[in-house]
């Protein structure tokens, strides 16, 4: 059993005692509502020690959000909360969104040839494997361009040499990424910072800017506007009732496996549900999730020195984390699990209640799921509720047993929820995406 049950189990339970419509900070000033720890049973002495372990490795600063609200605020050193500091790759996916939003307004569709917004001759490939290449090729990381030719990053035509078939390889590859600004800026008629402080900046009070470092076009901003991103993926692209996102089935693939070579990557965004996983810079599959100590259903965006995002949609749960890393690694994987390890050593466990009395798991497959969705519990169910993501009740059945099986094949593509009380009567909540 994963070392997350008790700190996840928790939270699941703390979601049924604090049910409550997501809070949104407001657009302006620095107000923020907070949650105090202890309402979480988080010790204090647990908490240093997260903090004592995020110094060690340079953070800059770490913010934890439940139900939208503040509960764990730190910045170390100099870094405050007006600082800005660069997002690296946890970027990728605030590009990712707006490419979203740039498709629902009819300005581009992610089956066209990038060469429609690049210019023929983007590349130094052939006419023929050019025009392969798409836009979804770009968000996915397989465009087939060689990621091992120089300079990775360059994006000048002559940088970009064929490798294989656009569709075909999956390479964490940073060029025909960033080249996804010019095609944002391209179809819209607008520069990447215009369409961004119009679409996303504004609308959800975040502060931060795209400035071109080299060949990269690195996203800076304060450690809150990043949760407050974080809060909008939390919420499926709805701001406090403004659905800034309104295409929902392009959320869904955002955050679910966008091809099969590296099941664990979305639309630029990392995935935690999965049993295998590539990495930067290398052909290897590996066994396993990107961080085993997180919930199954994580999301993250997550970039070099350790920009993470991490988002746990059924139990309204964002962290952030900016700063510097002891590793140069392009996803510094293996810090955002540490992360996870301390936050899991969070509760309180004074009379060992929750070692004891919330050990069961709930057990979805397969998730994503298509016409039907199995479930198994470790612990006997009494009552099955499917929700959807605004809480509306689709169906609820008495179960007496520690199986069910839904038929989802009435169901609209999109995210859902199923709450399940145990004969015990412990309560758990899980998402599952429909596709």
């Amino acid at each position: 059993m994963r070392q997350y049950t008790l700190f996840f189990s928790f939270l699941i339970v703390s979601r049924f005692c604090f049910s409550q419509a997501l809070y949104f900070p407001p657009n302006t000033g620095n107000n923020w509502d907070t949650l105090s720890p202890s309402a979480l049973n988080w010790c204090p002495t647990k908490i240093d020690s997260l903090y004592a372990f995020l110094d060690s490795n340079n953070t800059k600063s770490f913010i934890l959000l439940k139900n939208g609200k503040i509960v764990l605020e730190k910045y170390f050193g100099t870094h405050t909360q007006n600082s800005n500091w660069y997002w690296a790759s946890a970027g990728k996916t605030l590009t990712a969104f707006m490419v979203g939003i740039a498709q629902q307004e009819n300005h581009l569709s992610l089956s066209d040839t990038s060469s429609n917004y690049l210019g023929l001759g983007w590349t130094n490939c052939s006419p023929t494997q050019e025009e392969k290449i798409t836009i979804r090729n770009q968000l996915t990381m397989t465009s087939g361009l060689d990621d091992a030719s120089g300079d990775p990053d360059c994006t000048i035509d002559t940088c970009l040499e064929y490798l294989a078939n656009a569709g075909s390889r999956w390479a964490y590859h940073n060029a025909p990424y960033t080249l996804l600004d010019s095609v944002i800026s391209q179809a819209t008629g607008m520069s990447l910072n215009s369409y961004f402080t119009q679409k996303v900046k504004n609308p959800i009070g975040m502060n931060g800017f795209y400035f071109y470092q080299d060949y990269n076009n690195v996203f800076f901003s304060t450690a809150r506007s990043m949760a407050r991103f974080g809060l909008l993926l939390l919420n499926e692209g709805n701001w406090n009732g403004n659905q800034i996102l309104t295409d929902q089935d392009y959320f869904t693939e955002m955050t679910s496996a966008s091809q099969s070579l590296n099941p664990a990557y979305g639309y630029l965004t990392w995935l935690n549900n999965t049993n295998q996983f590539m990495v930067p810079y290398s052909q290897i599959v590996f066994n396993g999730s990107i961080s085993p100590d997180a919930p199954a259903e994580m999301y993250a965006a997550m970039g070099k020195n350790g920009q993470f995002i991490n988002i746990v949609q059924s139990e309204d749960l964002v962290w952030v984390r900016m700063g510097d890393a002891p590793v140069n690694d392009l996803v510094p994987f293996i810090l955002n699990n540490e992360i996870w390890q301390h936050l899991n050593q969070l509760e309180c466990q004074s009379g060992g209640v929750f070692e004891n009395e919330f050990q069961s798991e709930i057990k979805l497959t397969p998730n994503p799921a298509s016409d039907y969705i199995e479930v198994n519990t470790a612990s006997p169910m009494a009552n099955l509720r499917l929700e959807d993501i605004h809480g509306n009740v689709i169906e609820q059945k008495a179960v007496q047993d520690t199986y069910s099986k839904l038929n989802l094949s009435d169901l609209k593509v999109g995210t859902y929820f199923l709450r399940l009380t145990l004969l015990n009567g412990v309560v758990l909540v899980k998402r599952f995406v429909k596709y």
